[in-house]
């Protein structure tokens, strides 16, 4: 009788109420919040902080990296220990890097402060574990769809409110305040949400694999700040920099290959669907960030220049038309791909995001033509690598479908910081070496070159397109 008891308590978990849902719902919004911040306050830090176009790149970009090596193992530790159990606890990690960042003195400290806080991207697969687990299926896909809606719709309440709170009382308080929510919110989810089983698993967590992941990433943005700041750098520290970086990438690659569980199984690259799936969504996401540092960063210059001398207030008012077409795409992308296939979605998107970027880099002399190039990239890079993720999903076998969208979302999450990183790296080149402020062309030369990034797609997709059809042929 003790044996079918507790295997009722494990099939049939305690029920959760409105409550508690509303207890993770207000979680995710004040972590979208927190997390959007620093997009239309990044030229303000970089004037506080006095760091430059690439230093200032890393500030995003850390939390990025940690939020790409996490997703992939949040789930795991989920199902290993219970949902609530990880949630709360990644949540006391999120909360020190906040208030880490809301304290920080200087770059260092606010890069750790964000290295930290990236881990609350496992928030929302923790959050989907507890709500399956407590409700049925009907009433769970409902639940899940409002976490995700208040995380989406926090993210543009960071970015609306940034510029407000760093203006009127200081930068540091547009960290301090998401996290005293996120804390408040967490002690609440402690209360309400009740304790679910964990799931015996023979599948180890992959932290050798995570830990080479994140310093080779780590290291070769710093290695690209480093390079590009003003005077640059000897050969030799150039070369012994790019051997750092291969060796750990050499590590990461051969520890993969070997882990029983790997966080990124790289044998599904073998696949032809994936390998080509991940090759755009990377080239796509690229030019993407790039377009994610450079927009914010010619509206904030002076306007007894080339730029508009726009508030943190203003950036944001500016970004969030762009911010809603991103949200957007996000359910068209799905859509169009099963009506017109991801092909046709990514070459549609590829052309717009080219054409907008050349265009960009010799018109850029009002406000409108940046807010309407946010727009249509957004929209075009959200619709394109969410197609490509619905098509990859369709492509796999049932069983290979996580490991796949998995992998997908790690490449898009690392994409979009490579390229912030480059756009960072481009206006330092082009940086006065007297004011150390970008030049006009710098910015001319990053639209150009993001342009040309997206259009690289189309050549990837034309050679996808003949191996299929020599496959075919061959069949």
């Amino acid at each position: 009788m003790k044996g079918t008891s507790t295997s009722e308590a494990v099939v049939s978990p305690v029920r959760i109420g409105r409550p508690a849902i509303g207890a993770l719902g207000i979680l995710a919004l004040a972590l979208g919040t927190l997390q959007s911040v620093v997009e239309p306050a990044l030229p303000l830090l970089q004037r506080e902080l006095g760091v430059s176009s690439g230093e200032g790149a890393l500030i995003g970009n850390t939390l990025l990296i940690t939020g790409a090596v996490v997703t992939p193992v949040a789930g795991k530790l989920g199902d290993r220990y219970g949902g609530k159990r990880v949630l709360v606890r990644l949540m006391a990690v999120v909360s020190v890097g906040g208030l880490l960042a809301g304290l920080a003195p200087n770059l260092p400290v606010l890069l750790l402060g964000q290295v930290l806080q990236g881990v609350m991207v496992g928030a929302l697969p923790l959050s989907f574990i507890l709500v399956r687990k407590h409700l049925p299926a009907g009433e769970s896909q409902v639940a899940i769809g409002l976490v995700v809606a208040l995380f989406t719709g926090g993210s543009m309440v960071g970015m609306l409110f940034a510029g407000p709170i760093a203006e009127g009382l200081s930068w540091h308080w547009m960290f301090a305040l998401p996290t005293i929510a996120i804390i408040v919110t967490t002690l609440a989810v402690a209360r309400l949400m009740p304790h679910d089983p964990p799931i015996r698993s023979d599948d180890r967590i992959d932290w050798p694999g995570t830990v080479l992941l994140s310093a080779t990433l780590l290291a070769f943005m710093l290695g690209l700040v480093t390079v590009t700041r003003e005077g640059g750098l000897p050969p030799l520290a150039v070369g012994a920099i790019a051997v750092v970086v291969a060796a750990l990438a050499t590590g990461w690659v051969a520890v993969e290959r070997r882990a029983a569980s790997p966080m990124v199984d790289l044998r599904m690259l073998t696949k032809p669907a994936m390998w080509h799936a991940g090759v755009l969504t990377f080239v796509i996401t690229t030019s993407a960030g790039m377009v994610l540092f450079l927009l914010p960063q010619l509206f904030a210059v002076s306007a007894d220049g080339y730029g508009f001398g726009a508030s943190t207030t203003d950036i944001g008012l500016f970004l969030l038309p762009g911010a809603i077409a991103g949200a957007v795409s996000d359910s068209v992308g799905g859509i169009a791909a099963r009506r017109f296939g991801p092909r046709a979605v990514v070459v549609v998107g590829t052309v717009v995001t080219a054409v907008t970027m050349i265009a960009l880099a010799s018109l850029h002399s009002a406000e409108w033509q940046l807010v309407l190039a946010k727009v249509l990239t957004a929209f075009a890079a959200g619709v394109g690598t969410t197609a490509l993720l619905a098509g990859t999903a369709t492509a796999v076998e049932a069983k290979d479908t996580g490991i796949a969208t998995s992998l997908l979302v790690v490449t898009r999450v690392i994409g979009v910081a490579l390229g912030a990183q480059v756009g960072g790296a481009i206006l330092d080149a082009g940086a006065d070496p007297t004011t150390g402020l970008p030049a006009e062309s710098a910015f001319a030369t990053g639209f150009a070159a993001a342009g040309l990034v997206a259009a690289l797609s189309l050549l990837i997709v034309r050679i996808t397109k003949i191996n299929i059809a020599k496959k075919g042929s061959q069949a």
